[in-house]
């Protein structure tokens, strides 16, 4: 299972990627933060449940330790920026 330290870093810095649109309002700081927490967590997409995300999409074409990795390096760069 992925560590998640609950820093709230991924969810202040979407990306402007169309699959993210839904999530804010254009500033990149998902509507559904509030105070380091998802008030969807339970019904969260799927793009934000990094184990399922891996199981239904990444699976085929990486293995779970460099899927992992590529969060974890995503979520440092991401923690540098305070």
């Amino acid at each position: 299972m992925f560590h998640c330290d609950q820093c709230g870093e991924c969810c202040r810095h979407l990306p402007a990627l169309e699959i993210y649109e839904a999530l804010h309002d254009g500033d990149g700081v998902c509507r559904y933060l509030s105070e380091n927490l998802c008030t969807i967590y339970e019904s969260r997409p799927l793009m934000c449940r990094v184990d399922e995300a891996y199981e239904k999409i990444f699976s085929a074409s990486m293995t779970r330790e460099e899927y992992y990795k590529l969060n974890e390096t995503a979520c440092e760069k991401l923690k540098r920026r305070i």
